[in-house]
């Protein structure tokens, strides 16, 4: 949609009497999302970076998938496009290597387009695992090599800037070296000096990493912080006069964790990380799910299909064990649900216009259907006929008006959604009732 006034101050009486098929969006919502907004949030193509598989599977609550959920979840991430998955760090253990091993097969044999990825202390005796992983699947992955940046961190740790350049620089080495791609990561970007992070980037970049990856590490960022931050990489790396990526790695510990990554393209990132339901240590990751389905609505990503996005939200928690939150963003079982009078009502009404868009936005900033959902009426102690009247009609059944009495009365006399059970049990009595009379 452009900016401006999009209806051009249109009143309801201009286009109530016209035909559904001559109507747009436009006609129907005002957005004031879009107001001077003159051109895409990135002039670069913006790319995703699934870590549900790595960082994701840090959190103490979750379980690690068994390996034929994460043959299906890679599955799931490449038709929807997403472009890069962190399969894990084969560093840890011979049980993460042989899973590295599996996914890497799968997607080399299926020809998936997802390009892969492990991650690494910047150590060699991490960046080692990569490189054999690498070799004998014969086919690159992305090393994802790790150190600690801020100031708290090098005091708990004891660490000197020397010995860090120095370990970054050796395992870089062995990453380029042996032909891999490698994306340094400051963890804690958000709370470092500006100087030591020239220092790190500028020893990085000159040992061969072709990114660098900027990380929220425990949800310190703010959207002035982000502004600030990307805006100093940006101009350290133009200063340099190299082609390096920026990445943008973060976690959601003040609630900003999807806010930021949108933010995060804006001012300069062209790679977002995030988790699948946002799962990751303590309140987790910035949920990618979320993020890919508010730029998709934002207009940013005009041919991506998220019909299956649904889907690997609910294999990712049932792999996990993780359980989706009634009120979570699309795949909560209530994102599209209502049982409010007024508001079924409104539904109704919509529906019975004609027009394909209207019923799945009356009530909701989400469309359902261009995820695979639909708008769902229930009854309850705050719905009116029209709720009971519609969900008859769904399950073909006749809205008799005695019946409908009966259950809406049953309704109010609850403090709950009436259950398909309850609701059928009293269709039965309703039957039975009139069968004897």
């Amino acid at each position: 949609m452009g900016s401006g006034d999009q209806n051009g101050h249109r009143s309801p009486a201009d286009f109530l009497n016209r035909k559904p098929e001559e109507l747009t969006e436009s006609d129907f919502i005002y957005d004031w999302n879009s107001i001077e907004k003159i051109a895409p949030l990135s002039k670069s193509r913006i790319t995703f970076f699934d870590e549900t598989l790595r960082d994701g599977i840090q959190s103490p609550s979750v379980v690690d998938p068994r390996i034929e959920d994460k043959l299906k979840l890679v599955h799931l991430m490449d038709d929807i496009g997403i472009d890069y998955a962190d399969i894990g760090l084969p560093g840890a253990g011979a049980r993460a290597f042989e899973d590295v091993m599996a996914i890497g097969r799968e997607i080399r044999d299926c020809k998936l387009k997802i390009q892969v990825a492990c991650a690494a202390r910047t150590h060699v005796n991490d960046i080692t695992p990569i490189v054999d992983a690498s070799q004998k699947l014969g086919m690159p992955i992305e090393v994802m090599a790790f150190i600690g940046s801020s100031p708290i961190r090098w005091y708990a740790e004891g660490w000197e800037l020397e010995l860090m350049l120095k370990r970054s620089a050796e395992a870089i080495d062995l990453a380029v070296k042996s032909g891999l791609k490698i994306t340094y990561v400051t963890e804690d970007t958000t709370r470092s000096r500006p100087e030591v992070l020239e220092a790190l980037f500028r020893n990085a970049i000159e040992h061969g990493a072709h990114r660098l990856c900027v990380c929220d590490t425990v949800g310190h960022a703010t959207p002035d912080g982000i502004k600030n931050l990307l805006r100093f990489t940006r101009r350290f790396i133009d200063s340099l006069g190299v082609n390096v990526g920026i990445d943008w790695h973060g976690h959601n510990d003040r609630g900003l964790g999807v806010t930021n990554a949108i933010h995060a393209i804006e001012y300069g990132a062209d790679r977002i990380h995030g988790t699948i339901l946002g799962v990751g240590e303590r309140v987790g990751n910035a949920a990618l799910d979320q993020v890919l389905f508010n730029l998709k609505l934002l207009g940013e990503l005009p041919d991506r299909d998220l019909t299956k996005l649904l889907p690997l939200c609910e294999l990712t928690a049932k792999a996990t064990h993780v359980a989706i939150p009634y009120n979570y963003p699309l795949a909560g079982s209530d994102a599209f649900r209502t049982a409010t009078g007024v508001h079924a009502a409104a539904i109704i009404k919509a529906e019975q216009k004609g027009h394909s868009f209207l019923a799945d936005r009356i009530y909701s900033g989400v469309p359902a259907g261009m995820f695979g959902r639909e708008q769902q009426i229930e009854i309850g102690h705050m719905s009116g006929e029209s709720n009971v009247v519609y969900w008859l009609r769904k399950r073909n059944v006749a809205a008799e008006p005695d019946l409908v009495k009966r259950i809406l009365s049953s309704a109010k006399s609850t403090d709950h959604i009436l259950t398909e059970t309850e609701l059928f049990q009293i269709i039965q009595e309703h039957t039975a009732t009139r069968t004897k009379a």
